[in-house]
This record gives C-alpha cells, structure tokens and sequence, in this order.
C-alpha cells in the first residue's frame, strides 16, 4: 500500500469543534476545492492561494502532491461542515478511498492561506475508572490547552506526570496529520490506572492551542517556556504529591531543560526516544540518505544558520525541513546538547529506548547515559519509536504509527510504573 502524501501548511490548525454557522465565503471555497480536486485541476485551486500560502507551499510542489493524492484516494464525494472559528473553517471529507478533516483558511481577500488534510477520528472514550479535566496556560502568544488525567477516586495526595510531546504538530495525544497513534492518551490511562494523574497537552500552534503566533516565530525555548508553565502549575496543585517530567522524542529536551530551569520544581525526569545528539547532528545524518544536491543544500543553511545568517532562497526540495520560516526555530534547537543538558538535572532520570526504534538508536540512549551514569537505562526490546510492539521491518513498522488501537509495549508501561513507584 502506497503512503498517503498529504498537503499540508506550515502553520497546523486545529481538529476541534466550534458551534457557529458556516460562513457563506467558506462553503464557496470548500465547493471550488471539492469541483476542482474531482476535475483533476490543481492549478485551479493553487490559483487562489494568498502570498503567505504560496511561500511556505510552493504551488508547483502542491499541484504534484495533489495529483498523487487524487490517484491514491480517489473522488472527493462529499464536504460535511463541522465548524468555523476566527479564520479556519473545518470539514469532514469523505474521499472514495477514505475519511479525513479538511481544515480550511482564508485571508481577508478570500484567498486561500491555510489547507490541511487530517486523519478523521471520532471522539476517543475514556476508561470508566478515570476522569479528565481541562486545564489551561496562559503565555504571551496565546493559550496552551491540556487535560489532566485522574483516578475518579483520589484518597491523599498522588503523583502527576507532565507528559511533554515529541516533533511536528503533535497533539496532546500522540496525534498528527500523518499518524494517529493515540500514544500519549494510552500512557496516561495507564498511569491512571495505577492510581497517577498526568497532564498531557497540546504543543502551540497544534490542535486546540492554535494562536496568533506565526510560525517564523516559534523558537525551540518556547516550547521549554510552556513545559516550564505546565510544572509550575502541577506544583501549585495540592492534589500531587510529586512532579515527574515524561519527554518523549523532542520532548525529552524540552523536559529536561524544563526540569532544570524550574528549579526544584520537578522530582523526577524521564527520557523516552530521546536524542542523545544535538540536532544538526542528527538532521544532517538523516539528510545523508537524500540526493547530494540535497544533503549538501541542507549542510549549507545549517552552517549559515550557526553564524546567525537566515537563507531566504531555499531548494524547494528542502522547504520540508529548512524553509525560511523555520531557519530560526532550527538555530534555536541546534543549540543544545542533550549530553550536556542532562548533566546538570539533579533528579533520579530513567531512560527508555526501544531497539526497533526506526527513528532514534539505542546509542543516542546509551550516550544519555553516559552523560548522566546515575540515571537508569532501560532497553524495551521489540518496541518503536511510537512505543508499540515493532519488528525491524520499515513497513511492517511504520504501520503501527496509524493503528491507535495498538496497546502499548507491556515493558514500557510496567518500566514507567516501576520508576515512579520508587521514588522516595
């Protein structure tokens, strides 16, 4: 089965529902998407994408993009409105070939600057013997969303883990437009089960934290900004006991930088698929497996960046990983080194790595380690980067990023429980 090619913007909207009318300029341009997709007529749609589109979407990269989606999907047979907030306008899209939210934007010339293809999902339940509740951050850019997880029965003071989401526009699920693995949901379930809260949330500009910030903005110390908010708010909540740091993938640096600036206010870190290099370092043996046009365009950005030079003419090969408006959030993640940052956290630490991680090695967890010989490593034998039960086979493996329904790996979750039952 070929991989479904998203169109996707840079800027990642929300998936949620909004109980408001559908604008008139809205069902015209949802109309157009849906006569000119089924017609095979990409340039049609692309002929009305507003500039700030067209920048971080080449048309030509689009047009293409859609020509693979139409023949892999097939016809668009109906738009269902779901919702509209501020400038984003949300549809169900039912394709021959499958279910997806159509997340539709337009500018005050109703032009098209935001459109964005979803895996469709019904409202997830939640397991009877836990309860959920919103919880909000305040920043300067906008509101971070989040849920707090609980036994529905809370006898004394219990445990909290902040549950910090890894790279892209991830949800506080574990959840993207190009995978639904419903990961984080599943670890908090498991943790509320064994009677520990948790607050997992949505990273800004994904999902319900969607704000006003543009994505030339973003800086890698914002998302260390809002993890620090989040422990803040878990210290001054005099249900928990203890605050326990979760990083999964990005997340694990995030958490860490977060554990150590927050000053005590954390009692626990743990690591999970965490990088044990910096991220030039990583992106640019990642890039190694592309064209050398590529990989050498790639290594030239990074070495302008680490003088503090932006590339504004960039290959459009290259827009999905160093198109301008992200240039500045690489330099700020390039930054740090996970070896040097876990040194100086001065809490019990607990690695986890899966040996069937297609993403992450298990020498980036055994360099942690050595950073930091204290921590405690654990090797998940047979488990992915998206923590299920995985073979090395890329196919075979990659298939489980889309299958929510998926427990998570047993050891990972009795390896979690067991750390934070330890602790003193």
């Amino acid at each position: 089965m070929k991989k479904i090619c998203f169109f996707t913007l840079a800027i990642f909207f929300a998936a949620k529902l909004f109980a408001q009318a559908e604008p008139a300029k809205y069902m015209a341009a949802a109309g157009q998407f849906k006569k000119f997709y089924n017609a095979s007529l990409p340039d049609s749609i692309s002929a009305n994408f507003g500039p700030e589109f067209k920048a971080v979407l080449p048309v030509d990269k689009f047009n293409a993009s859609t020509k693979q989606l139409r023949a892999q999907l097939g016809t668009l047979l109906q738009t269902e409105f779901v919702g509209y907030d501020s400038s984003l306008a949300i549809y169900k899209a039912t394709f021959q070939n499958g279910v997806f939210l159509l997340n539709l934007s337009l500018n005050n010339k109703d032009q098209i600057n935001g459109l964005k293809l979803a895996p469709y999902q019904e409202v997830a339940k939640i397991d009877p013997s836990l309860t959920e509740s919103p919880v909000s951050l305040k920043t300067l850019s906008g509101t971070i969303y989040g849920t707090i997880t609980t036994p529905k029965t809370l006898n004394g003071k219990i445990a909290v883990v902040l549950i910090i989401a890894g790279s892209g526009p991830t949800d506080r699920n574990g959840n993207s437009p190009n995978l639904v693995t419903n990961d984080y949901k599943l670890i908090a379930e498991a943790l509320g089960k064994d009677g520990i809260a948790s607050l997992r949330y949505d990273k800004r500009m994904v999902g319900e934290s969607v704000g006003t910030e543009k994505e030339e903005s973003l800086r890698f110390d914002d998302y260390v900004d809002d993890a620090i908010g989040m422990i803040n708010l878990l210290k001054d909540d005099k249900r928990f006991s203890k605050v326990i740091v979760l990083g999964h993938s990005e997340g694990s640096l995030v958490g860490m930088l977060a554990s150590i600036a927050s000053e005590g206010g954390t009692d626990a870190f743990i690591s999970v698929a965490g990088a044990g290099r910096r991220a030039d370092d990583i992106l640019t043996e990642q890039m190694k497996s592309q064209p050398a046009y590529m990989s050498e365009g790639f290594k030239k950005i990074l070495d302008s960046l680490a003088v503090g030079k932006v590339q504004k003419k960039v290959d459009p090969s290259l827009y999905f990983i160093a198109r301008p408006s992200i240039q500045n959030y690489l330099r700020s993640w390039c930054k740090f080194d996970p070896q040097q940052e876990i040194k100086k956290l001065r809490v019990p630490i607990l690695i986890i790595q899966g040996n069937t991680d297609l993403q992450v090695p298990v020498t980036d967890a055994e360099k942690l380690k050595k950073a930091k010989s204290a921590a405690t490593l654990a090797i998940i034998h047979g488990m992915n980067h998206v923590l299920k039960e995985a073979p090395v086979d890329k196919d075979k493996n990659m298939a489980t990023y889309n299958q929510p329904d998926l427990p998570l790996k047993p050891e990972f979750v009795s390896c979690v429980l067991d750390f934070i039952h330890g602790l003193k």
